[in-house]
């Protein structure tokens, strides 16, 4: 961060120093994180008991492939957006706050991506086995296309209409 010709801290934006824009980032984050978590481990969850009742053994060998693929990303994705609370508790103290920032998003991203991947694989499976019908696909896609607007597409374009960077 550049001092003033005074040597006192540049503050920007909200009249913040980066140090105090690193802890109110990190807080807006980890809200963001908790409602992010409580979705994946849900699914993620629900997930795990699938294998385990009768229906599974009558799923085809491609709706277990798919099963088996939706577990692993929502795996991932539990990581992913779990992440972030374990890389501040490991740099808590070490005055690296806005470089944890930055990367505890870039989890958090990620983390949303294969949540996004683990609920299209869901949403997959459950539309294949209920009901076996050639527009399943198409639905998913519909779908899809409705997450990557609300989540992506409006989020950046507000980003981009609303910002100077």
């Amino acid at each position: 961060m550049a001092d003033t010709a005074e040597g006192a801290p540049r503050r920007r934006g909200r009249n913040e120093t980066e140090e105090e824009r690193a802890d109110r980032m990190w807080q807006e984050l980890i809200q963001e994180v908790r409602v992010a978590q409580m979705g994946v481990q849900i699914l993620f969850g629900f997930l795990l008991t699938v294998v385990f009742t009768e229906k599974y053994d009558d799923l085809t060998d491609t709706d277990q492939t798919i099963y088996l693929v939706t577990v692993v990303l929502g795996a991932c994705a539990t990581g992913a957006l779990i992440g972030p609370v374990s890389l501040h508790r490991l740099v808590s103290g070490r005055r690296v706050k806005p470089q944890a920032v930055r990367l505890a998003s870039r989890l958090t991203l990620l983390g949303l991506v294969l949540l996004l991947a683990t609920t299209t694989a869901s949403l997959l499976l459950i539309l294949r086995v209920a009901t076996h019908d050639g527009f399943v696909p198409y639905l998913v896609a519909g779908v899809v296309g409705w997450y990557l607007l609300c989540w992506f597409v409006l989020p950046l374009w507000t980003r981009h209409r609303h910002t100077s960077k």
